[in-house]
């Protein structure tokens, strides 16, 4: 999750599902509830330490941040991405076309209106992704909802919470605030962004209790949709903040000659789609045995 919030377009939640701990990611940034609030309010150190899922959510926050440090500073993905984004949206491109693959394998005897489940979240997807950036207020009430918006995509597969900052046109501005400690800007992206996790988390985990199978199929659409972005052969505007290129809009095309730079990401692409359904086989035949 940490190394796709690195790629621009990719959602760490897209990556939560293809590794099969979404339902556990919503679970535990629920565990955060009113209880525990009231519990730190008390300093009652064992009811805080107690509730929230940490066993879960330390070592994926640890996770992470050792996949941002790795792949910002050790390998500098940013930059592979900008000289060689073909490859890299490819192995991404192969690993949601498998997600896609496992996750309709995985729902058992559907009927054609369930279907239907998928065009909804396929239609807001493209509506979103094809969205451009617009004229916004700096007021603090705007950057709590953009905030609030951008962690809303993060956990929800298939949309990137960077993409919708960049629609927003507050990309370079929070960036902006967070290389300088603009904490007039970061209090209320901070506030807008952790009442957004809770409250979104948990429409989300009542959605998968209640209605599994329509909430499955409306991400299978977000995630279809995301394939528009995430195709490795695209033309890609770049705009310059704080002297490092950042992605801001995309155009997919068709390759004009198979060369040797196409049938690597083709590879790549390859590699992605079997990591995913070897994964899912090798869950599944758990699952069988247990």
């Amino acid at each position: 999750m940490g190394t796709a919030d690195v790629i621009p377009g990719v959602s760490g939640g897209t990556m939560a599902f293809i590794l099969g701990i979404y339902r556990e990611l919503i679970a535990a940034i629920r565990s955060f509830d009113k209880d525990w609030f009231i519990a730190l309010l008390r300093f009652n150190i064992k009811e805080i330490m107690a509730r929230p899922h940490f066993g879960f959510l330390v070592p994926l926050g640890i996770g992470m941040f050792a996949a941002l440090m790795f792949f910002t500073r050790v390998i500098h993905l940013p930059k592979l991405l900008h000289e060689y984004p073909e490859q890299i949206y490819g192995l991404f491109f192969g690993l949601i076309v498998g997600s896609i693959i496992a996750l309709l394998r995985g729902m058992k005897d559907l009927s054609n209106f369930e279907y239907f489940w998928i065009v909804p979240g396929l239609l807001l997807g493209l509506l979103v992704f094809n969205l451009v950036p617009t004229q916004t207020p700096e007021s603090a009430w705007f950057i709590f909802l953009s905030g609030s918006l951008a962690i809303c995509a993060m956990i929800l597969p298939g949309i990137s919470g960077s993409f919708i900052l960049l629609i927003l046109n507050k990309y370079a501005y929070i960036f902006n605030a967070i290389g300088y400690f603009k904490f007039s800007v970061l209090i209320p992206f901070a506030l807008g962004a952790a009442t957004g996790l809770l409250l979104f988390s948990r429409f989300l985990s009542y959605l998968l209790n209640r209605y599994y199978r329509p909430t499955i199929l409306f991400i299978t659409g977000l995630l279809l949709a995301s394939l528009y972005v995430i195709w490795p052969f695209q033309q890609r505007v770049y705009e310059v903040v704080r002297d490092k290129p950042r992605l801001i809009s995309s155009s997919p095309l068709l390759p004009q000659e198979f060369s040797q730079s196409v049938l690597l990401s083709l590879l790549l692409l390859g590699l992605g789609l079997g990591f995913v359904l070897l994964v899912s086989n090798l869950g599944a035949a758990k699952e069988l045995q247990e």
